[in-house]
């Protein structure tokens, strides 16, 4: 079974010299109707309920998502550490009733809150 630094070094293998020449001359630009398709088709999968195929669009998308970090960190712009770091702050910081004051919400609750939360991060964004 693989794991994820698995993925990563097929990815950045992809990439190098002795790679594949399509993925070699991939952008963040050229790939965005890759990412928009397999996020179509994992939004397919699930309406149809067909989890077999889910997990294999799931796999689609992740892929795309590790090769944009890859190119990210090629281009010195991030790193997949940072984008995992972001996302896990993120969630932390819009999830307060679960990592800071564990009170019990309804979902309706906390999705307002998240949007709560989000407004105020946008308006300090400059």
């Amino acid at each position: 079974m693989y794991t994820w630094k698995d993925l990563e070094t097929i990815v950045a293998k992809l990439r190098s010299e002795d790679g594949c020449p399509w993925d070699r001359e991939q952008t963040h630009e050229s790939l965005k109707s890759c990412l928009q398709n397999e996020c179509q088709e994992v939004m397919e999968a699930i309406d149809k309920g067909d989890m077999a195929n889910l997990c294999e669009e799931l796999g689609d998308l992740l892929f795309n998502i590790v090769l944009q970090c890859r190119i990210g960190e090629e281009e010195g712009v991030f790193t997949m550490a940072e984008v995992i770091n972001g996302a896990s702050e993120k969630m932390i910081r819009r999830h307060p009733f679960v990592f800071e004051e564990k009170k019990t919400l309804s979902p309706q609750e906390s999705q307002a809150l998240w949007k709560e939360i989000k407004l105020q991060e946008k308006s300090k964004k400059p």
